[in-house]
């Protein structure tokens, strides 16, 4: 790829067949000839951190393969990168929808559905700092299940994110969020409590199978927010 290196992995999720998965080569690689990425506020040492494979990513997909299929469920996927979790949710027939800010996600999320041999996927542009009015091509609609992985990474005393949620969650519905212990946690609790929305936590300290060996004990949490619905006892 032009101005980039790339890998292919074969990545496994338990109960799942294998996925082929095409990510960047390292945290080095760095391509923005056009300065689209600078535009979207994306620096060059942010701007490869979307094209890797996150433990945070692949327990959200692990934990997504284990969810039934619910008919008519509209399913949106947040910062995914390259959206591990959206794949595994697609193969098993769910109506998922991919978002992210950066630029290039859309081209790989593509790449790794026709390495997988799978029909085209929705994605769109999801930046959770735009305005709420979206512009062409960005993210419109409601969900019934909105997932996440490591999007707490930086302050928000706007509450843009728990803002973008409520926006696009249906008014019966559930969020996933997997979090690896981040700070920023506590106050994303109190945001998505003032927006009507129960907490459930879960924690993550257990290895994962990836590639050919496993990612190592992990130590984070699901965060489960659901409205509408009953909070398991």
């Amino acid at each position: 790829m032009p101005g980039y290196r790339t890998k292919q992995e074969s990545i496994a999720i338990a109960g799942e067949d294998d996925l082929q998965i095409r990510s960047l080569l390292d945290l080095q690689q760095h391509a923005d000839p056009l300065g689209e990425a600078a535009q979207l506020g994306i620096s060059s040492a942010q701007w490869p951190l979307f094209g890797l494979l996150w433990p945070s990513g692949a327990h959200l997909a692990a934990r997504l393969a284990l969810r039934p299929v619910v008919l008519a469920e509209r399913i949106l996927e947040i910062g995914c990168g390259l959206g591990l979790a959206s794949l595994v949710a697609h193969r098993r027939g769910a109506d998922v929808t991919a978002s992210d800010v950066h630029p290039l996600a859309a081209a790989f999320l593509r790449e790794n559905l026709r390495l997988n041999q799978l029909p085209p996927m929705k994605y769109r542009h999801g930046p959770w700092t735009a305005p709420a009015v979206p512009a062409t091509g960005d993210l419109r609609g409601l969900f019934d299940l909105i997932i996440g992985s490591d999007v707490l990474y930086e302050r928000d005393d706007d509450a843009a994110l728990a803002g973008f949620i409520q926006r696009h969650a249906a008014p019966v519905a559930e969020v996933w969020i997997v979090d690896p212990d981040r700070g920023n946690r506590p106050a994303f609790n109190r945001q998505m409590a003032a927006r009507g929305f129960a907490r459930e936590e879960l924690r993550l300290a257990h290895a994962l199978p990836v590639g050919a060996g496993t990612l190592p004990s992990y130590k984070g949490r699901l965060l489960v927010y659901r409205r509408g619905l009953p909070v398991p006892d």
